[in-house]
């Protein structure tokens, strides 16, 4: 009986998640659509002003950071990604924000400690942000950095400013067919704890959504991975929260393969929100190192 009420439940998300991509079309205002236009951009930042370690207390923590003296951002890549997958955004984001740029455990030059979840991420976040002495940091993530956006502001929600989530799915089902499919496929022939945590994890209910307090975005492709009926799950049960379908946009397209539009979507919002220009807070506690 589980398994029957578990195929109706994906066949009633299919159907829906088909639904929404065919009323965006038609009605894009439902969906609050946007098209990003990166024209008119101020001069990125040529060279992080740091790339180093620090150490939490399960993870070495690799890390760069990109300007100085403003406000602290925290940009945080995706699954599989490293400091370089969102190097070129952190560079235009630098002009308003002192951008932190960490490596989540199990990636890149930062440690494996052989465990990984969405809630140890975040629970990473908050360390590297608390040892860091940063205070009250905008969290901006791409696909699984989206998910420990969400995640951080759900479990911690006094330490988040504001949260940027691109391209977040609220549950493995909620993928379009082919992705998790491609994923399992992969993993058939090499088994990847990675492949695993995006097979299994998340699994946002209301309850959990509600518990963030923050101002948050959340934000999709028109072509993501996701259908954009999860990206209105997710953003209605988030209280305040607003939401954005890019159009054209792809999963990627708009964050790892072209940070000039992830500059511009969050210079929009944060904007809009009055959290540009405000007085940054540099390290308080002491210069981290491995």
């Amino acid at each position: 009986m589980t398994a029957f009420i578990n195929i109706l439940l994906s066949l009633s998300l299919l159907f829906g998640g088909v639904l929404s991509q065919a009323d965006f079309v038609f009605h894009p205002e439902k969906y609050n659509a946007v098209t990003l236009e990166a024209t008119d951009l101020p001069a990125p930042v040529t060279q992080p002003q740091a790339d180093t370690f620090v150490r939490l207390s399960e993870v070495n923590m690799h890390y760069r950071v990109y300007g100085s003296g403003k406000a602290p951002l925290i940009l945080v890549h995706g699954n599989g990604g490293s400091v370089n997958s969102l190097q070129e955004a952190a560079a235009y984001l630098a002009n308003d924000f002192t951008v932190y740029v960490p490596e989540s455990r199990c990636h890149g030059e930062s440690s494996d400690p052989g465990e990984i979840t969405y809630s140890l991420m975040a629970k990473d976040l908050k360390e590297f942000i608390e040892t860091l002495g940063l205070e009250k940091p905008v969290v901006m993530g791409h696909s699984d950095g989206a998910i420990n956006a969400i995640t951080l502001a759900a479990e911690y929600p006094d330490v988040p400013r504001a949260i940027i989530a691109c391209g977040a799915n609220s549950h493995p089902k909620t993928f379009k067919p082919y992705f998790p499919i491609g994923v399992a496929v992969r993993n058939l022939f090499k088994k990847d704890k990675l492949n695993d945590l995006m097979l299994m994890l998340p699994d946002f209910t209301p309850e959990y959504l509600a518990q963030i307090t923050c101002p948050a975005y959340i934000v999709s492709g028109q072509h993501d991975i996701l259908w954009v009926s999860d990206t209105v799950y997710i953003a209605e049960h988030i209280p305040h929260s607003d939401m954005a379908v890019l159009r054209g946009e792809t999963h990627s397209s708009y964050m790892s393969q072209n940070g000039k539009k992830a500059y511009v979507l969050a210079h929009t919002w944060l904007g809009g929100q009055g959290m540009i220009g405000s007085p940054g807070n540099e390290q308080k506690k002491r210069p981290a190192s491995a």
